[in-house]
């Protein structure tokens, strides 16, 4: 697999074809040495040409040091990033995991509060259907703001009542007060013919002796 199919990074580009740029140089001048091996040129003239090659090698190496250079210092300011990345990921992770155990608690309190046997769940309402036919304003609201009302409504019912049977109790307690005060009067009432019928013993007594 050729390296160029590889390396697909932009800031790495510069860096390959450098890296080509080197190579090739360096090829061409091992074969310029190899051609020359035997060459019947003057010395001076194969070291001048020599050099010219290697001159432009030398750009190369030194352009490719900088930019190996620029890369590690990329490579290490990716590394930082991937690290601060990674540890945000983790973080993320983490909240994520606590808001899973925080919505499983949730779900289960609410199915708590839904099976809790609420005290007003026994309480002896009226029907929904009476209640809604003595309010059909209320028809369109949901159990849940129904109930609240209707509570309230059994509430008021109840106080009314309550009410009710102070006021009857009062009238009770004043007919059994009316009822004593009157029978007390009625027996001394008695209690007075009887002393009547007795004083009049004698006078019958006497007229049955006259007669």
């Amino acid at each position: 697999m050729a390296v160029d199919t590889v390396v697909v990074d932009p800031s790495l580009q510069p860096l390959l074809k450098t890296t080509n740029a080197a190579l090739a140089q360096t090829q061409a001048i091992l074969d310029w040495i190899e051609d020359n091996a035997t060459s019947s040129e003057p010395l001076a003239d194969l070291q001048h040409e020599l050099a010219k090659k290697q001159k432009l090698l030398h750009v190369y190496l030194a352009k490719l040091r900088g930019l190996h250079r620029q890369s590690v210092f990329g490579v290490r300011t990716t590394k930082q990033q991937t690290a601060e990345a990674r540890q945000d990921l983790d973080r993320l992770l983490l909240q994520l995991q606590n808001l899973y155990y925080e919505q499983k608690h949730l779900l289960g309190e609410i199915s708590a509060c839904e099976d809790y046997d609420h005290s007003y769940m026994r309480l002896p309402l009226i029907s929904h259907d009476e209640y809604l036919a003595l309010f059909p304003d209320q028809a369109g609201l949901s159990d849940e703001e129904l109930m609240p009302r209707r509570i309230e409504h059994e509430k008021q019912e109840r106080e009314k009542m309550e009410e009710e049977r102070l006021r009857l109790v009062k009238i009770k307690d004043e007919l059994l007060k009316e009822n004593t005060r009157r029978k007390d009067e009625l027996k001394k009432m008695d209690e007075k013919l009887e002393a009547m019928i007795d004083g009049m013993l004698p006078l019958q007594e006497a007229l049955a002796k006259d007669l």
